[in-house]
């Protein structure tokens, strides 16, 4: 080991974004397989994931290390065999040593059923710190999944921003096509940007070889009965106290299983192949890309202004806003401006038109014909859905639709009088689905009915204490809030959430605590659930604010969001149209601060405005202490101006890139 893993990633970060997207593929990355550095930061990365901690170096193991060298031969000599179950060269840190004989059915068995190794997981990391740097640059603005600084949040705050205007929407899933991506059409992707042939070979194999199948059982076909018992005997089981074994990973807390049980249809698509595992996602971006570009040429192509509208008159950079009224967009005119865009999340793409219907479904036509002819496979029809803004789009849980509004404009006409004008205008809308997220409780049981919803018990958390059932359910709402931060009806959709959970506890505590309902919980518990819950016995017992002194219970915290006011309202911060996360911001400016074309530039600016450089300044300070013994005060007030200008112009770029 003699570099620093986390230097050699940045150093190929850094240089993936200098280089032009003309110039020709990395030729040259199996140097980075050989870098034993990436290879024990990768391991503690599958460590991480496994065993939820990330090891030190000084924490690994003389024998890991040896299998981690054994393993990086054997990839570099082309010996590695994926999905291989006996030979391992690296052990996960989970695996126990096994001394206990067992037949050969057994043993045949075990390995027919087993999970991925362990140094599949290690390989699959390292290929990933590789391959990801080399492919972000390359990939479209308009894609927002499975890549760093972006997440669902930007989609809908881009659909905020750039969306108001367009009347008819086209929502396509493209999920039966991304799960079908052949080896060769994702090699020959991979190809316009590495040209290294062992990553591409490791990569060919790891879409060749065959899976395994975890669970080998056939589905029996059972009758109501036993079914009924099985699900019993499921049920009993849940409800066991569970002992964990020693080094067991310990199971996800509930608030964080219900929250991830909430996902978007969209979020929830995750593609395999093969044996790449956490490479898929990158690889499916890498042939999606191909389809981003292809939007992205149609959208310039279509952009047709008119000077009789009121909105994009002479280029598609333009604002279709004024700063009042960020997604305000004025309908006056008969000729409208023809203009499209669109946004990808995953497999599923959204496409908003403004313009006539005919257009759309011609769009609709081309999407069919483009995945058949660049993927070889043919999007269904019924993938594809075509509607208009008055009838609301759903997408991310979020429904996007818009308001007629009719405001009063204010303008100075000629002569200096003021003239007041009734406009009118349409206000994009972005609100969560409430219908959705009655879905969505009514599949964890917690409410029963569909127009007027009834809450259920919160059975899981049955043999869980007051403190610990408050604090799950608030870190529930917290992250739930924090998912609808950016819909127009947060407050709403956020009461119902924490209406349905409060009174979810409450009946469950009305069970717990022999309560005949949850009106008397809160009569004790007050509304929030803050004071506590006492069975009734016959033994005398401390007070509440007794054990608390003493540091026998817990605190009690309240349910959260128990009023409307105390839930936080809507963001609406601008998002800037050229937006780019904060990663490629910062890589941007390091890469102009690198260019001696522009280091010039900047000197000459300082001396323009008839100012010193830092580091004259420093150094004249410094003379002057060793010398003269004194501290010069006129460098000090220069030192002082150019910390001002620098802290101005340092607010002036963040506040420009939007961070």
């Amino acid at each position: 080991m003699r570099e620093d893993p986390i230097q050699v990633c940045s150093d190929l970060w850094v240089r993936s974004f200098s280089r032009s997207q003309l110039i020709p593929s990395f030729s040259n990355l199996t140097g980075f397989l050989r870098k034993f550095d990436l290879w024990i930061l990768a391991y503690q990365r599958a460590c991480a994931h496994y065993t939820g901690c990330f090891p030190p170096k000084n924490a690994i193991h003389l024998p890991e290390l040896r299998g981690l060298l054994a393993l990086r031969q054997a990839v570099l000599s082309g010996g590695h065999f994926w999905g291989a179950s006996t030979n391992l060269l690296v052990r996960s840190p989970n695996d126990l040593p096994s001394t206990r004989r067992i037949s050969k059915r057994k043993f045949l068995a075990r390995l027919g059923s087993s999970p991925p190794p362990f140094q599949d997981r290690v390989i699959q990391e390292l290929l990933l710190l590789v391959l990801e740097p080399v492919f972000e640059p390359r990939f479209s603005p308009k894609s927002h999944a499975f890549r760093p600084g972006r997440s669902a949040h930007t989609v809908i705050r881009s659909i905020r921003t750039g969306f108001a205007g367009y009347l008819w929407f086209l929502k396509a899933d493209l999920t039966n096509v991304a799960d079908n991506f052949t080896p060769n059409l994702i090699l020959t992707c991979m190809e316009k940007a590495v040209g290294d042939r062992k990553v591409l070979g490791l990569v060919k194999s790891a879409l060749s070889t065959p899976v395994k199948a975890v669970n080998g059982n056939t589905d029996k076909v059972l009758d109501k009965l036993t079914k009924r018992r099985m699900k019993r005997k499921m049920l009993r089981k849940s409800r066991k106290k569970v002992v964990l074994k020693e080094n067991e990973l310990k199971p996800d807390p509930y608030w964080l299983r219900t929250f991830f049980s909430f996902v978007p249809e969209e979020a929830d698509w995750v593609p395999v192949y093969g044996n790449c595992g956490i490479l898929s996602p990158l690889l499916a971006n890498i042939c999606l890309t191909e389809l981003d570009n292809w939007m992205e040429d149609r959208i310039v192509k279509y952009f047709s202004p008119s000077k009789l509208d009121s909105i994009w008159k002479e280029s598609i950079d333009d604002g279709c806003h004024n700063p009042a009224w960020p997604e305000f967009v004025p309908s006056s005119g008969r000729e409208k401006t023809r203009r499209m865009d669109y946004v990808r999340y995953g497999s599923f793409i959204l496409v908003g038109l403004r313009g006539p219907r005919e257009d759309v479904v011609e769009l609709k036509k081309s999407l069919i014909e483009f995945c058949e002819t660049r993927y070889g496979l043919r999007l269904e029809n019924s993938r594809i859905e075509i509607e208009h803004i008055t009838r609301g789009i759903q997408f991310l849980d979020h429904i996007i639709s818009r308001r007629v509004i009719y405001p009063t404009l204010h303008y100075t006409a000629t002569g200096g009088s003021i003239v007041s004008k009734k406009g009118v205008g349409t206000l994009l809308s972005v609100t969560a689905s409430l219908n959705q997220c009655i879905r969505q409780f009514r599949r964890l049981e917690l409410v029963k009915g569909d127009k007027d919803p009834e809450p259920l018990p919160c059975t899981p958390m049955l043999y869980s204490g007051q403190a610990h059932t408050n604090s799950q359910m608030n870190r529930l709402l917290e992250t739930m809030a924090d998912w609808y931060k950016y819909a127009d009806n947060r407050k709403k959709i956020v009461g119902f959430c924490a209406y349905v959970i409060r009174s979810s506890i409450a009946k469950l505590f009305a069970a717990r605590y022999r309560l005949k309902s949850r009106a008397k919980v809160y009569k004790i518990a007050s509304r929030d659930l803050s004071r506590p819950l006492r069975e009734s016995t016959r033994n005398s017992s401390p007070e509440y604010s007794d054990l608390l002194r003493m540091g026998l219970v817990d605190t009690i915290d309240g349910v959260q969001f128990s009023h409307m006011s105390l839930i936080p309202s809507c963001d609406y911060t601008p998002f800037p149209r050229n937006w780019i996360p904060e990663h490629e911001w910062v890589l941007h400016e390091f890469i102009k601060l690198q260019d001696p074309k522009f280091f010039c530039e900047l000197l000459k600016s300082i001396k323009h405005k008839k100012l010193s450089s830092p580091q004259d300044d420093i150094s004249k300070l410094v003379w002057d202490f060793k010398i003269c013994g004194i501290f010069s005060r006129t460098n000090h007030g220069n030192c002082k101006q150019i910390v001002k200008i620098a802290e101005a112009s340092n607010h002036e770029k963040i506040r420009v890139s939007g961070l």
